[in-house]
């Protein structure tokens, strides 16, 4: 009898489609709210002629092939955590509370959750000091992965120029963006400091932020990638060390002082009245036979030491393989399938080394192929789209792609928007990827649906439920030419009529696409056929342009182009 009356509250409390919270998701859905679809102005068009369920075939040979989603209306994956959209801002991008475009463009992106203050730069950052602030226990030179000693290159959270943001002006974009921080805190230090407790001064560095900061910001992880032999702290020379430290790094020894960490810190968060997550370090793909013994050793000591006194565990992915002039096609695959398989891992080694599941944030994220401009393109964008419908699929808390601003570096550039040095573009202006990336948030639901496609395998599909009642479907077509999909639901569809009657209930849509420049890496994208007015990027006018609709009465179907995506919502 009791348990029956539980399982009705549960049913009660979660809705008739939702599942309990995966243990991979946890807190990171505290900040879910119902999601009401904002019906957009749009230009009226004929819906494509297309598939009927009995017609897709599998990899249509003609130009232009067919395909059904089949959208399980009542079976929810998962509620979507808000965090699954978030992005890394680096000190680096320059002062930004007074970049108008630059805070409107972040705004309308919506990114839920910014992490600060860089990657590997977090190793050498100092939050509370300017240039010239020089920590007395901070040597000089530090030894690289080889010991080859070289000039110590700190960063400060207070500069004295506008060409480097500081900590508070990372808070003001906080403010004006209304996004979460994610705050990542100086391991490193705890390494090559040179007190008599390196340990303690870096856990009170960190602790000293955390009551600085004031409850403003529940995400903090302590170190950046520190299973890599490129961070700082990696070697360290062991003649200037007091406290007895190996030469180099261990996740054993993470472990230990990851708990002397998360002690002070949890400390200063409850004098300020603060809650705080904090997140560990942790490899997310098994072992290779070339692999440093750090990498290959590092879950298994990690955590056993840590006892379990991570809120989160922390992986990065850069998905291709290093410095390689990779295809469309491997770029696209490879965002397919590693959210499973690090998912897969990560949880493995918790189960095998006695930890408890927590949840598992991939904050950071992109591709290392170079060569072609492929991480300033079309096919970054469409990349971009499944690497977070995947993370969302296999249930990862928390995804951040890496990075806002960098390099144009002959366009291996990470960058959302270009910093400025990109030839004939303009500070600011949004790649492809940020296109693709606002759409998938504006016209995604507050719940993943299980959702097939039958007959083209070039279509990946993700469907989501609104809790205002429409249903919405991205599609994305991974291949070269463009394919019709039909939409039918395991759930009468909203707005279908019954027999003999009309009706003028729509589904609207968002069509993209890239150019016909730098082969399959367009650096352009068009939106519903408008594209950029310069050489680079979307249309200027986004946020305004009109939806394409069509009415639910005869039937929904769309035309996803090659190389692109539909962004769709069905009316109710």
């Amino acid at each position: 009898m009791l348990k029956n009356l539980l399982a009705i509250v549960l049913l009660l409390l979660l809705g008739p489609s939702d599942r309990p919270v995966a243990p991979t998701i946890g807190f990171f859905l505290d900040s879910w709210q119902p999601k009401n679809f904002v019906t957009p102005s749009y230009n009226p068009v004929a819906s494509p002629v297309g598939a009927t369920p009995n017609s897709a075939t599998p990899n249509s040979a003609a130009p232009g092939g067919t395909a059904i989603l089949t959208i399980d209306a009542d079976s929810a994956i998962t509620r979507i955590p808000p965090s699954a959209f978030g992005h890394n801002v680096d000190y680096w991008i320059g002062m930004m509370r007074k970049r108008d475009t630059f805070l409107t463009n972040v705004s309308n992106l919506n990114p839920h959750v910014l992490r600060w203050p860089g990657g590997s730069a977090s190793d050498a950052y100092f939050w509370n000091r300017a240039p010239g602030e020089w920590p007395a226990d901070v040597p000089d030179f530090l030894p690289d992965q080889n010991g080859k000693k070289n000039a110590t290159r700190l960063n400060y959270g207070r500069p004295t120029t506008d060409r480097i943001a500081s900590v508070d002006d990372y808070y003001a974009m906080l403010k004006t963006t209304g996004a979460q921080g994610l705050i990542t805190v100086n391991y490193g230090y705890a390494r090559y400091g040179t007190s008599a407790d390196p340990v303690a001064a870096a856990a009170h560095l960190a602790a000293d932020w955390v009551r600085y900061d004031h409850g403003r910001t529940h995400y903090w992880e302590i170190g950046n990638e520190n299973n890599g032999n490129w961070e700082y702290g990696y070697r360290i020379d062991t003649t200037l060390n007091k406290d007895g430290q190996p030469k180099i790094m261990t996740g054993e020894l993470y472990g230990g002082h990851f708990r002397v960490f998360a002690d002070s810190m949890r400390k200063a968060a409850a004098e300020v009245g603060a809650t705080i997550y904090i997140g560990a370090v942790t490899g997310e793909t098994p072992a290779k036979p070339w692999d440093w013994p750090i990498m290959r050793n590092w879950n298994a000591g990690m955590m056993k030491a840590i006892h379990d006194q991570a809120d989160y565990y922390v992986v990065h992915s850069y998905y291709t393989p290093y410095n390689q002039n990779t295809s469309a096609h491997d770029i696209l695959q490879a965002a397919a399938i590693t959210p499973g398989h690090i998912m897969d891992y990560v949880t493995q080694s918790l189960r095998d080394n006695g930890a408890a599941l927590k949840p598992i944030a991939m904050d950071e994220w992109n591709m290392f192929a170079v060569g072609s401009r492929q991480q300033v393109s079309n096919v970054s964008g469409i990349f971009g789209v499944i690497v977070i419908g995947e993370a969302l699929r296999n249930k990862f808390g928390l995804a951040a792609r890496w990075d806002l601003s960098n390099a144009w570096a002959g366009g291996n550039d990470h960058g959302l928007f270009s910093a400025g040095d990109e030839p004939g573009v303009s500070r600011w202006n949004p790649r492809p990827s940020f296109y693709y990336l606002y759409y998938l948030q504006r016209m995604m639901g507050d719940r993943l649906l299980a959702s097939h496609v039958d007959g083209d395998t070039s279509i990946r599909a993700y469907a989501s439920g609104f809790s205002s009642g429409e249903f919405g479907a991205t599609l994305v077509n991974t291949g070269t030419n463009p394919t019709t999909v039909t939409i039918e639901t395991r759930h009468p569809t909203p707005g279908r009529p019954t027999p003999g009657r009309q009706s003028d209930h729509l589904y609207y849509w968002y069509s993209l696409q890239g150019g016909d420049d730098n082969g399959e890496f367009s650096g352009k994208v068009f939106v519903n056929g408008k594209g950029p007015d310069g050489p680079a990027g979307g249309p200027a006018d986004y946020a305004g342009l009109k939806a394409n609709a069509a009415p639910t009465s005869g039937g929904i179907r769309v035309t996803v182009p090659a190389r692109g995506a539909v962004f769709l919502v069905i009316a109710k």
